[in-house]
């Protein structure tokens, strides 16, 4: 082999080495980088990262939440989200909220939760959920003397919820047919102004969730009564923006911690004569 060509063929040799080279640091680097998006993937949910849990909740909404005697902002879920928040180290911003905007406001940032007696069933696809701690159902209150005894007796009448709510979700979806027995379903912005329209006889029922059904109950145990017969039976959990799983991790594990050492229990004992039970607590 003269000199030339043993100058090209160790240029070629050279040439198809480093490209081997090439090649495999070419795979090493995508795989690398594959697993660094991967882990990063993996990783990117810091939605636990807050310094301020700042909760949005109906301030008509008894027993859940609402304005106390003292002018303050109290409630079940308003006590609860209080100690998660002191457990978790965050601060609490408590925040009353027009009910129909809870969307736009969560989706924004200008709160990152939903606490007040929220349902989740039927809203699985719209937030990312802590567990469910709290049985709930939607149910029809009548007054007592108004000879209205079953579902069937609200045909013709005028029926009351509040709007946005399960109740209204229930009446235009699974009971629509129900609904369409009434004389009308009316919405109303909260569910005490509902009852004050039952109260004045301007309607004949409200349909509204269990826990508010026993609170009215409990405070007029003379002047109300509530149908037997449920219109759906769900449970409340704390809604979350979607995809903030790492949030509502963090609370669902507080709240468990909170009911094994009590903390739930003597909650529910506080809130007995608004009518809450530790027998519909569900989260353990």
């Amino acid at each position: 082999m003269n000199k030339k060509r043993f100058m090209a063929f160790v240029a070629c040799a050279f040439a198809l080495v480093a490209a081997f080279a090439l090649v495999g640091c070419g795979g090493t680097s995508a795989q690398t980088a594959g697993s660094a998006a991967g882990s990063a993937s993996a990783g990117s949910d810091d939605s636990a990262d807050i310094k301020t849990l700042t909760v949005g909740f109906d301030q008509s909404y008894p027993p859940y939440g609402f304005v106390g005697d003292d002018g303050e902002f109290t409630g079940f879920d308003i006590e609860l989200a209080t100690e998660v928040a002191k457990r978790c180290g965050w601060e609490l911003k408590l925040e009353p909220i027009d009910w129909d905007a809870k969307d736009s406001l969560l989706n924004s940032g200008a709160i990152n939760c939903i606490w007040n007696g929220f349902t989740m069933e039927g809203r699985e696809d719209d937030y990312t959920f802590s567990d469910p701690y709290m049985l709930n159902g939607q149910v029809i209150v009548v007054k007592k003397d108004s000879g209205i005894k079953s579902l069937d007796d609200l045909a013709g009448k005028t029926v009351i919820t509040q709007t946005d709510s399960a109740a209204e979700d229930v009446l235009s979806g699974d009971k629509a047919d129900l609904a369409a027995t009434f004389a009308s379903l009316e919405t109303i912005g909260d569910y005490n102004t509902a009852f004050m329209q039952l109260e004045s006889g301007a309607v004949d029922a409200v349909a509204c969730d269990l826990s508010i059904a026993q609170y009215q109950l409990a405070a007029k145990p003379d002047e109300y009564v509530q149908l037997d017969e449920m219109l759906s039976e769900e449970h409340y959990a704390v809604g979350f923006k979607k995809g903030d799983d790492a949030l509502a991790s963090k609370v669902t594990e507080t709240l468990k911690e909170m009911d094994k050492d009590g903390f739930v229990k003597d909650l529910c004992e506080k809130y007995a004569d608004y009518g809450i039970s530790y027998d519909n607590w569900v989260l353990k």
